[in-house]
C-alpha cells in the first residue's frame, strides 16, 4: 500500500482531520516522509533492542539514548532539516544491524527489523511506512495515540538524559511500545491496555525528569520575573532544555551580554542555581506562536534547545541557532552529544555587535508553585479549603497556539469565581498569566508550576491533596480539568492523567484529529473525556449556582 503525505499528531492539522499538501506547522512533505521513516527505523531498532532484552542482554545508555532523541527530533515544529534526520536515519540503521548480529532467535522478529537499505529508497519505503499504512481507522487511532505519547515520553527522558538521569525501565518500556505497534496481530483491547501503560511510564518519565531538575538546579522557588529589558545586547534562549540553559549562562558570564529567556523557558528563572547570574535578566515576549515578530524585535541571537520553532522570517534567520533535537535548514547547529560541553562562542560573538532589545512589555509575572514550593504552603491551602476561600482549582496546563479559539482561554479565566485558583503548566500560561486576577488571602490566582513536563508537579499536588483531605478518589477533590493541547508532550500528560485515574478532563480548543469515532467514544465512555463549549456554557457546567457568584473583573 504506497500513501501519501498525511500527518494529523498537533492540534492545528489541516481542516482538523490531516495535513497532506505540507504541514500546517511549515514542514514540507519531504521532512515529514523522513520523519515518518526515521519512526519506522526507530521501530525496526526497538524490535532488536526488545528481543535483546527477551534473551538476557543488556542495551547501552547510547542506543536508548539514540531511540529517544529519533523519537523527540520528529515532534511538532522540533526538526524541519531534512539532511539532519537523514543523517539520524542512517545511523539507526547501522545500530540496528549492529545489534542484529546478536540476536540468537531471529524468527521472533518482526520484517522491519531486517529492512536496511541505502539512502536511494529511502523516500520510496517513506511512501509505505507512514501513518495510513495502518488501514483499518481505529487500529491507526490507537497506535498513533500510543507513538504519540512514546513522542512525549521521549522529550522528557531526553532533558533527563541531558542531566545524566536515566531509567533503563523508561527506555525498555518506550521500545516495547514501539516494536508492538508494528504487531498487526494486537486486539483493540490489547493497544486500549497498551496505551494506558503508555501513560503510567509517562508518570515515570516525568518523575525522572523533575528528580534530575531539582537534585541539579534546586527545588522552584515562588519568584517574580521581570518581563521588560535591559541596555545591554542579549541573548534569546528558548525551548525546554535547562542544560543547555545552564552552559549559555555560564559562558556568557563577565561578556557584557545579557541572557532572557523565551517560552517554556521561563520557568528556569524559579530555580536557585540560576539566580546567581546577574547578566540573566528576566523572560522576553510569549508563548511560541508569536516568535516570528518578538524574535525580530529582540535584535539578538536566539537558540532553540527543542520545540517549538516556526520557520524564520530572512530578517532573523541568520540569528537563529538550534542545538539538540531542533534544527532548521540554514540555520547554525550547534552540536553536542550528553555529557559534552556545547561551545555557543559563535552565538555569543554575534551577540556583540547586536542593539539591545526593543522593550515590548514592563512589569513582572509570578511563578515557580511546583509541588515542593506548594507543599509547602499546604498549611495555608488546605485552610483556604476549609474556610471556602478556596472552592475549586482549576487545571489549565497544556499548550497554547496561533488559533483564535484558544483565546477561550483568556476568556475562561477571566470569567471564572473569585473563590477559585487556576493550577498551570507549560506554554497554555500565556493566555492568562499577564492577567490580573488578584490573589486569595496570599495565594496567587495562578499557581504556575512550570514547563509542560512540570505537569507531574500538578499531580503530584493533586495526590498530596487527596491524602491531606482523605478522600478515596482523586475524582472528588474540588478540582476541574480544562486542558488545552497542541502537539505530543500534551498528548503524554493527558495519558499519564488517565493512569493516575483522573476523569472527566475537558481538552480542546479541538479533540485530536488521531481519534476516530471508536476510540473517541471509548475515552469519553471510560474517562469522560470532553470538548469545550462556549466559556459562558464551560462556567455553568463547572460551577452550576456558583456561576452566578461574583466573577473576576476583566
Amino acid at each position: 500500500m504506497e500513501t501519501k503525505m498525511f500527518c494529523y499528531q498537533c492540534q492545528e492539522t489541516a481542516k482538523g482531520i490531516g495535513c497532506t499538501m505540507a504541514g500546517v506547522c511549515g514542514k514540507s512533505p519531504e521532512v515529514a516522509a523522513m520523519q515518518d521513516l526515521l519512526v519506522f527505523v526507530t521501530k525496526s531498532l526497538s524490535a532488536v533492542t526488545t528481543q535483546l532484552r527477551k534473551e538476557g542482554k543488556s542495551i547501552s545508555a547510547g542506543v536508548n539514548h539514540l531511540a529517544t532523541l529519533n523519537l523527540f527530533i520528529t515532534i511538532t515544529n522540533a526538526n524541519f532539516d531534512e539532511e539532519a534526520i537523514i543523517k539520524r536515519i542512517k545511523e539507526t540503521l547501522k545500530v540496528k544491524e549492529e545489534l542484529l548480529n546478536q540476536v540468537i532467535d531471529k524468527a521472533a522478529l518482526p520484517e522491519a527489523a531486517f529492512w536496511n537499505e541505502s539512502e536511494e529508497v529511502f523516500a520510496q519505503k517513506a511512501k509505505v511506512v507512514g501513518v495510513l499504512a495502518t488501514e483499518n481507522e481505529d487500529m491507526r487511532s490507537l497506535r498513533e495515540l500510543i507513538i504519540y505519547g512514546l513522542k512525549g515520553l521521549s522529550a522528557y527522558s531526553k532533558h533527563a538524559n541531558a542531566l545524566l538521569y536515566d531509567n533503563e525501565e523508561v527506555d525498555a518500556f518506550l521500545q516495547e511500545a514501539l516494536n508492538a505497534t508494528l504487531n498487526d496481530d494486537l486486539t483493540v483491547d490489547e493497544l486500549v491496555a497498551l496505551t494506558l501503560k503508555t501513560g503510567e511510564y509517562g508518570v515515570h518519565g516525568m518523575a525522572l525528569l523533575d528528580k534530575a531538575n531539582t537534585e541539579t538546579y534546586g527545588n522552584p522557588e515562588i519568584t517574580k520575573v521581570n518581563v521588560g529589558v535591559g541596555n545591554r545586547p542579549g541573548i534569546l534562549i528558548s525551548g525546554h532544555d535547562l542544560r543547555d540553559m545552564e552552559m549559555l549562562l555560564k559562558q556568557t558570564e563577565g561578556t557584557g551580554i545579557d541572557v532572557y529567556t523565551h517560552s517554556e523557558m521561563l520557568p528556569a528563572h524559579y530555580y536557585p542555581a540560576f539566580k546567581k547570574y546577574p547578566h540573566f535578566v528576566g523572560n522576553y515576549g510569549n508563548a511560541w506562536w508569536k516568535q516570528k515578530e518578538e524574535f525580530e524585535s529582540f535584535n539578538g541571537p536566539i537558540l532553540m534547545t527543542t520545540n517549538c520553532i516556526v520557520p524564520p522570517k530572512e530578517s532573523y534567520r541568520d540569528r537563529l541557532f538550534t542545538t539538540g533535537s531542533a534544527g532548521y535548514p540554514g540555520c547554525k547547529h550547534i552540536p553536542g552529544d550528553i555529557g559534552e560541553e556545547k561551545d555557543f562562542s559563535e552565538i555569543i560573538e554575534l551577540a556583540k555587535t547586536c542593539p539591545a532589545p526593543v522593550e515590548i512589555e514592563q512589569g513582572e509575572i509570578i511563578g515557580g508553585f511546583a509541588h515542593n514550593q506548594v507543599l509547602a504552603l499546604a498549611d495555608k491551602v488546605v485552610e483556604a479549603v476549609q474556610t471556602g476561600a478556596i472552592k475549586k482549582f482549576i487545571v489549565m496546563g497544556g499548550c497554547d497556539g496561533r488559533s483564535k479559539k484558544r483565546n477561550y482561554y483568556t476568556d475562561f479565566a477571566q470569567a471564572l469565581p473569585k473563590d477559585t485558583v487556576i493550577l498551570t503548566a507549560g506554554c497554555a500560561k500565556y493566555k492568562y498569566n499577564k492577567l490580573e486576577l488578584g490573589d486569595i488571602g496570599g495565594i496567587p490566582r495562578v499557581l504556575d508550576a512550570g514547563q509542560c513536563n512540570d505537569s507531574y508537579s500538578l499531580a503530584v499536588i493533586a495526590l498530596k491533596l487527596k491524602e491531606v483531605f482523605g478522600l478515596e478518589d482523586i475524582n472528588d477533590l474540588p478540582i476541574i480539568y480544562n486542558i488545552a493541547w497542541y502537539e505530543q508532550k500534551a498528548v503524554i500528560v493527558l495519558l499519564a492523567l488517565l493512569y493516575l485515574g483522573v476523569k472527566n478532563i475537558h481538552l480542546g480548543p479541538t479533540l485530536p484529529g488521531f481519534l476516530s469515532a471508536n476510540v473517541a467514544k471509548v475515552l469519553v465512555e471510560n474517562f469522560g473525556i470532553a470538548g469545550i463549549g462556549t466559556v459562558e456554557e464551560d462556567i455553568e457546567l463547572f460551577f452550576g449556582n456558583d456561576a452566578d457568584g461574583e466573577k473576576t473583573a476583566e
